[in-house]
């Protein structure tokens, strides 16, 4: 039996040329947000989004959110690299998550 998680994506995992080399597929994702975050002035290697809590549930990111396989996750972990590190989270559907933020540590 394959085992499913979610994972909320804001920035280049919602390509569809990403998706094709990372899954060799297209995924399927719904709308949802994510509360208490916001995306940072900072870019990692000059041009990747960054997020980073804040706190505030005023604070917002809008994202797509995509029901992925244990597999598809550790192929996520290669492309997202050291510099970021997955975390969960919980987002306004209530669904927890995956995401991605800065490694800084």
């Amino acid at each position: 039996m394959i085992q499913t998680q979610y994972l909320f994506t804001y920035g280049t995992l919602q390509e569809e040329l990403v998706q094709q080399e990372i899954f060799g597929r297209k995924l399927r994702g719904k709308r949802d947000v994510l509360l208490g975050y916001k995306l940072s002035e900072k870019k990692l290697m000059g041009q990747y989004p960054v997020i980073e809590s804040t706190g505030d549930a005023n604070d917002r990111i809008a994202g797509l959110i995509y029901k992925v396989t244990n597999l598809d996750l550790f192929k996520a972990d290669a492309y997202e690299t050291q510099a970021y590190k997955r975390i969960t989270i919980t987002l306004a559907s209530g669904k927890q998550a995956w995401t991605y933020i800065e490694n800084s540590g």
